[in-house]
């Protein structure tokens, strides 16, 4: 199989080792992953072979960089997979370009543009019945005038990511979180101060921790029918500016419902390849309310293939062997992890300690960093050192929980 296809992944972090993993743990196959910096979990590593392209998220390097590995492989299949947003479009805007032996498995450029902006996202939510949080849609030059549906606290953010970014000011965060009207306003000036142009999301804040926060992870095949869904019950996020939402630490349990109402979402629309699904448990209704979908598999991806149903393999099954499938909605418990056991025991409510505990004793727990097939001695040592330094990022931003 491994001489069938390689794997091309667009990155550099997490979401790019763990997609190595998944692909190296089924096939033996060793990744072609491009990122910016030679730096990261994918610099050194066995199981991949990292090539470092600045400006690698462009429209017209991801092509060069594709017709490239393209050319490389001419016997074999090339699986193209982005792992961040800023990539996605990219690919998107390619796919017609892209050399016969290339498998892209992404939806058109028009209809993922139209599921990333936040502001038709929620239109969608509303037309499928999608829970989510009250939600007030700000438009550039509105002023201060404008009167929210709802009480604080808020959450700000940016109905469209790749644009935020590409105008960076030293406060930027993914989103925030503010307690009064006047802090709602002052952000709202400063971003568009710094060349944001387009929509901003204002929303009720759900009450709550990071534990109660969802991630349903799925693959939807080449004919729009979804072959895998998985929950995990976020436990920890990262607290850093930047970071915000990164998840820490996952349990996989099983919400039917929920699948099911994403389930025909996904079907109706006909989309294609790996989603998540953002979600927060709303206590004060019982309800579970989306915050966005993301065209791809999440950087927190290797929570699935840990639970016992690898993402590669499903790709794969579907792109490469034409294989049929059924749906596959996980039952599971499985823990997973990329911060120390100290770091997630400090952090995470003691009500959640217990299962930890008796998952780990188990062996139904991973973190998928350490990888036994990856024995690049300086790359397990760098894993090792960006671990520690975990202790340090939460200490300066994140209280101990009650």
């Amino acid at each position: 199989m491994e001489n069938r296809f390689v794997p091309l992944l667009l990155g550099a972090d997490i979401n790019v080792y763990s997609m190595a993993r998944a692909f190296h743990e089924a096939y033996g196959v060793k990744t072609v992953a491009y990122g910016m910096f030679p730096s990261g979990p994918c610099q050194g590593s066995d199981i991949i072979d990292y090539r470092v392209c600045p400006n690698n998220d462009a429209p017209d390097v991801v092509l060069a960089n594709v017709k490239k590995v393209a050319r490389e492989f001419a016997d074999r299949k090339v699986i193209v997979l982005g792992c961040g947003d800023n990539y996605l479009t990219s690919i998107a805007c390619n796919l017609p370009a892209f050399p016969e032996n290339v498998v892209a498995p992404y939806v058109s450029l028009e209809q993922m543009e139209g599921l990333i902006h936040k502001e038709r996202f929620y239109e969608l939510c509303d037309r499928y019945g999608i829970d989510h949080p009250a939600t007030y849609v700000y438009h550039k030059g509105e002023g201060h005038a404008f009167k929210l549906p709802f009480s604080g606290p808020y959450v700000v953010k940016p109905a469209e990511s790749a644009t935020y970014w590409d105008h960076p000011f030293p406060t930027q965060k993914k989103a925030y979180v503010l307690n009064t009207r006047e802090e709602v306003d002052a952000v709202i000036d400063e971003i568009y101060q710094n060349g944001y142009e387009d929509s901003l999301i204002i929303q009720d804040f759900i009450p709550g921790d990071d534990s109660f926060m969802r991630v349903v992870t799925n693959y939807s095949d080449r004919s729009g029918k979804v072959r895998l869904m998985c929950l995990g019950h976020v436990l920890l996020e990262e607290h850093t500016r930047h970071g915000i939402g990164n998840h820490a630490v996952i349990i996989t349990e099983h919400e039917p419902e929920l699948c099911e109402k994403l389930r025909a979402f996904l079907e109706d629309i006909q989309f294609t390849g790996f989603s998540n699904f953002d979600v927060k448990y709303d206590r004060r209704d019982g309800k579970y309310k989306v915050f966005e979908i993301n065209c791809r598999q999440g950087r927190s991806n290797y929570y699935v293939t840990g639970a016992g149903h690898n993402l590669a393999k499903y790709l794969v099954e579907d792109r490469i062997e034409g294989k049929p499938g059924s749906l596959t909605v996980t039952k599971n418990r499985h823990l997973w992890r990329v911060v120390p056991k100290g770091v997630a025991f400090r952090y995470i409510p003691e009500q959640y300690h217990d299962e930890m505990r008796a998952l780990m004793k188990a062996g139904a727990a991973v973190n998928p960093l350490y990888y036994k097939a990856d024995r690049n001695l300086v790359h397990k040592l760098r894993i090792l050192k960006d671990q520690w330094r975990y202790y340090q990022r939460y200490a300066s931003s994140t209280p101990k929980p009650c």
